[in-house]
């Protein structure tokens, strides 16, 4: 399987606190990796490193066999629009409809396309997630599941070849926590997507996982398939199933 990212040896401390610590992955194309890890070890951390939000120490990290830890701010976006990110706050603009929100993406890259084709690829995104009639209602007028898939729309909309998803079924009740892990795989599979998955969401890691990557003392203490971990004998990996 071609491997759409390499991480080797990366390190991320803030003052004396080791974040990550020698950590090592590689996401393979089209392939959903989740990495798994108790609050606070740094999977957040992890992920905000991969897209440039913030820079490690030291190791590497390859993007489509591109290092991106060196990377200015111009090539950094060029990554960029290849790679969605799906903040754990959805990160939606308050003061904008739905529309304005997913056009938002589009107008940052520049991307001279008409006003015609904008519309279509609004409407496109919002039909793969369900919610073509919100197109013009703002954020608050909707609940917080709906506005998770808004997110993911806005995410979509420049058909991304990588999705880093950040929590993406924290403060959702358990029932709409199991339609946006379905609504991932379901992406995953019409988009052809990659992606990691950052959650300690047991029903989201069993529904979205094709490896599982357990984060532990700032490494991958262990990496394998669901049923691989699950069954276990190493107490330290048994916990997350028990």
């Amino acid at each position: 399987m071609e491997n759409v990212i390499v991480i080797e040896h990366l390190c991320k401390r803030f003052g004396a606190n080791v974040v990550l610590n020698d950590f090592n992955l590689t996401v393979g194309k089209e392939e959903n990796v989740v990495v798994l890890g108790k609050s606070g070890v740094g999977k957040s951390v992890l992920i905000k490193c991969i897209i440039g939000l913030l820079k490690p120490d030291s190791g590497s990290i390859r993007v489509f066999g591109q290092e991106v830890t060196g990377l200015d701010h111009e090539d950094l976006d060029r990554v960029r629009a290849k790679v969605g990110f799906l903040f754990q706050s959805n990160a939606l603009y308050d003061s904008m409809t739905v529309r304005k929100n997913l056009e938002f993406p589009l107008r940052r890259h520049w991307i001279k396309i008409s006003q015609e084709e904008v519309d279509a690829m609004v409407m496109e995104v919002l039909e793969n997630v369900g919610l073509a009639d919100t197109v013009d209602k703002l954020p608050e007028e909707l609940s917080g599941g709906m506005r998770k898939r808004i997110a993911l729309a806005r995410t979509l909309i420049l058909k991304p070849e990588i999705i880093l998803y950040d929590e993406p079924t924290t403060g959702l009740d358990p029932i709409t926590g199991r339609e946006i892990s379905k609504l991932i795989v379901e992406m995953q599979r019409k988009y052809h997507t990659a992606s990691i998955i950052i959650t300690h969401d047991m029903h989201c890691v069993r529904m979205t996982a094709d490896r599982v990557s357990l984060l532990m003392d700032g490494r991958c203490y262990a990496v394998g398939s669901f049923d691989e971990l699950a069954h276990s004998g190493d107490k330290n990996i048994s916990q997350f199933f028990d």
